[in-house]
């Protein structure tokens, strides 16, 4: 099988994965955000660790750990992961499935206006419609409800900003996530700690259920990070582009047919002017992107790639 088939398979079950992910948070929905945040950090830890471990990596890591510059890059990316998985875990189970999936609809347009701000990235006029209509939905939204989406805008806002800071950062995936979580994990084993010490965490006491559940969030949380790595080594970015929305659409029909949560007038419209602006904005680099391959400048050559895309 080609690899770029191969790869498309590997986005797939990223993709997958992440969009049921809140299948996995709702079995344990009886047990605080923070404490399932404590647990995920820290078992991803150890999980990396295993995986670094087996790689024999173990001496690329730790020189890579010892620059100032990486570890102050990685410890804003622990920062803003943080807050994304807190925001997410309980977005889940207080029953806001479906603002976590507008989130991660607007994240790729919110990404591209970062790119304008960080990297002096231009658009073109097509594309700053598409942002607009982004940015319309997000008012008629706040209009319609009284009050900002902030579910959706803190997702979509500190995963921006992760990737961008991990735009910046020197190290693959594996290495990244394992600095981070090792940044990330005293602190959260020494909030188990206090609350095993109390008798207050479900760790050991909310049944063998719980615990199992608790012990392999590490998998749940490094497994799709590892096909989505294997797979951006395989296919072009634009396909990775467009498999991107699979996670959402899946978090978007979980929350209303399978949670029943309530897909009102006002969503149904704001979802709406979400999902054209993307399609406007694929279509326009689609239309660019054949534009250049036919230009006269560029036939009988390759296309030329921006160093930022390298």
């Amino acid at each position: 099988m080609p690899a770029a088939n191969t790869g498309v398979w590997y986005a797939l079950g990223a993709y997958v994965l992440w969009g049921l992910l809140p299948v996995y948070w709702k079995a344990l929905q009886h047990v605080p955000a923070r404490e399932i945040l404590a647990h995920r950090i820290l078992w991803s830890f150890a999980f990396l660790a295993l995986l670094v471990r087996a790689r024999g990596t173990w001496s690329t890591l730790a020189t890579s750990a010892r620059s100032r510059r990486t570890l102050r890059l990685y410890s804003g990316a622990a920062v803003v992961l943080t807050i994304n998985w807190l925001t997410y875990i309980w977005a889940v189970n207080t029953d806001r499935i479906v603002d976590t999936s507008l989130g991660y609809y607007i994240n790729p347009l919110l990404s591209v206006c970062l790119g304008v701000a960080f990297f002096r990235e231009r658009l073109r006029p097509l594309q700053w419609c598409a942002v607009g209509l982004a940015a319309v939905s997000v008012v008629y939204l706040t209009v319609a409800h009284g009050s900002l989406p902030w579910v959706a805008l803190v997702l979509a806002g500190s995963f921006g900003v992760y990737g961008l800071v991990k735009k910046l950062a020197p190290l693959g995936a594996l290495h990244g996530l394992m600095i981070e979580t090792a940044l990330l994990a005293p602190p959260a084993l020494g909030y188990l700690t206090i609350l095993g010490v109390r008798g207050d965490g479900a760790f050991g006491y909310g049944g063998a259920k719980t615990t199992l559940l608790l012990t392999t969030a590490g998998v749940v949380t490094a497994l799709p990070l590892l096909l989505f790595a294997t797979a951006a080594r395989r296919v072009s970015l634009t396909t990775m582009g467009i498999l991107q929305y699979v996670s959402p659409t899946c978090g978007l029909l979980l929350g209303v047919a399978v949670y029943h949560e309530p897909f009102t007038r006002a969503r149904q419209v704001a979802f709406g002017l979400i999902w054209v602006a993307l399609l406007l904005y694929w279509l326009e680099g689609v239309w660019q992107g054949g534009a250049a391959a036919w230009s006269p400048r560029s036939r009988g050559q390759p296309a030329q790639r921006n160093p930022r895309d390298a």
